[in-house]
């Protein structure tokens, strides 16, 4: 399988909502309602599903978790210092521009290269990073993007009552209580949220259309060169440093070069902040990742 065979889909899907939008073959009105259903219902039914169904007792190599959490977290709380020390930047922009830039498409690009590379051995590293990544990166971002005048504790309210978190929760919450969900449910939730992904890109592209690419494509190209180059390099060094097998190094570098996830523009439209720019930067580092991850792999490789 080849990052052509891999990256294709996602870039046909949102090329087809770019399309569609751009020619008013879906009106305005259309398109808000899909957003509704995919935003609302169908990617928190995925990952209620995803975290119900992960081996969460399979986590247990904390070495292979730091590997990659560790330069995450810290390029996260990096971005949000340096855009939260220009005036112009809001504490809430900051946190996003940081989610942009270190949020990893794991499960539809990260996942099949690393199975096309290193094939079905690696496949168990990934499963036991996968279910704290949305839980983790999102939770900062809500965390940090609560309004100033909420005290408290009360922020956690509006955090835990979002889709996103909720689902997430409940998930973690269920799979960890072993909650019997009866096998027919599970079908039908399977059904429900099969169109998640291909509508979130769609509905994606469509945005482009209100949104623009031009205005934002300078802070996308800056965030997708983080996001694709410098994240994996700082989780390569850090595997390298807590001597990590080959490996594992391999695994946790690729899934930390993965281009941006769809979901960080959920996040974006659920906060209502730099909802352009985590557009442009889907895009664009899912394009830009044809050659990043060559190049990744060509380093891996040696």
């Amino acid at each position: 399988m080849t990052f052509i065979d891999i990256l294709f889909p996602l870039i046909f899907v949102v090329t087809c909502g770019f399309i569609c939008a751009r020619t008013q073959f879906i009106s305005s009105a259309q398109l808000d309602g899909i957003r509704v259903y995919i935003f609302n219902l169908a990617i928190p039914v995925l990952l209620f599903l995803s975290m119900f169904r992960a081996e969460l007792s399979d986590i247990a190599s904390a070495r292979l978790l730091l590997a990659f959490y560790l330069p995450v977290v810290a390029i996260y709380v990096l971005i949000v210092g340096i855009m939260g020390s220009h005036r112009k930047w809001a504490v809430k922009e900051a946190a996003l521009g940081a989610l942009n830039s270190t949020y990893s498409n794991t499960v539809v690009v990260g996942l099949p290269v690393i199975l096309a590379a290193l094939g079905e051995q690696a496949a168990a590293m990934v499963f036991m990073i996968i279910p704290l990544h949305s839980a983790v990166l999102f939770s900062l971002t809500f965390m940090l993007a609560r309004e100033k005048e909420t005290r408290g504790m009360t922020w956690l309210k509006p955090l835990f009552l979002n889709p996103v978190v909720l689902s997430i929760s409940l998930g973690m919450i269920a799979n960890l209580l072993q909650f019997p969900i009866p096998i027919l449910l599970l079908s039908g939730m399977d059904w429900f949220a099969k169109p998640a992904i291909a509508g979130a890109l769609f509905v994606l592209g469509a945005s482009l259309v209100q949104y623009g690419f031009r205005p934002v494509w300078f802070p996308a190209l800056i965030l997708s060169a983080i996001k694709l180059l410098v994240l994996p390099l700082c989780v390569y060094l850090t595997a390298t440093l807590l001597m990590l097998e080959p490996l594992q190094r391999q695994v946790v570098t690729l899934m930390s070069a993965a281009p941006l996830g769809i979901n960080a523009y959920l996040v974006a439209r659920q906060l209502s902040v730099q909802q352009a720019v985590s557009a442009g930067s889907v895009v664009l580092s899912t394009l830009l990742s044809v050659a990043s991850l060559s190049l990744w792999l060509a380093i891996l490789s040696v």
